[in-house]
């Protein structure tokens, strides 16, 4: 079956567009919530992308991130990682760099880890943990 909007739904109050997260289009809009579902860790400038949510949400609304930080450099060139590295012998997590650079902006409200599954082939599965937060607009 094709998929349907509820009658009550107000279809007009909803537009998609797709775009670059990272070069986003001036005048966008200001929203209460943003979702970043896998993304962080697949765009080439993930801090430029975390740089314009201030600018996107409303005082009070929800951002959130969930990302199993896969870093890869065919997706992003090491240099712009968040995490995943060394640093001066000590590890760099990618939580800690969200946590840098949303905190001017951002209050984080929770933290957990979303378990997923992903089917490779009939016999074959993968498991994954995601860390999910959820930072409100300060």
């Amino acid at each position: 079956l094709p998929a349907a909007a509820p009658a009550r739904a107000a279809g007009n109050r909803v537009t998609f567009e797709q775009g670059d997260a990272v070069r986003l289009r001036p005048g966008l809009g200001m929203f209460d919530v943003v979702l970043m579902a896998n993304l962080i860790d697949r765009v080439d400038n993930p801090a430029k992308c975390l740089a314009q949510l201030a600018g996107l949400l409303k005082p009070g609304g929800q951002l959130i991130i969930t990302s199993p930080y896969t870093w890869l450099t065919e997706y992003t060139p090491r240099e712009n990682w968040l995490g995943g590295f060394m640093r001066d012998g000590q590890p760099v997590q990618t939580f800690h760099t969200l946590k840098k650079i949303l905190a001017p902006h951002f209050d984080l409200s929770r933290q957990r880890d979303l378990s997923f599954v992903i089917r490779e082939h009939a016999r074959k599965y993968q498991l994954g943990f995601a860390e999910a937060t959820l930072w409100i607009r300060k």
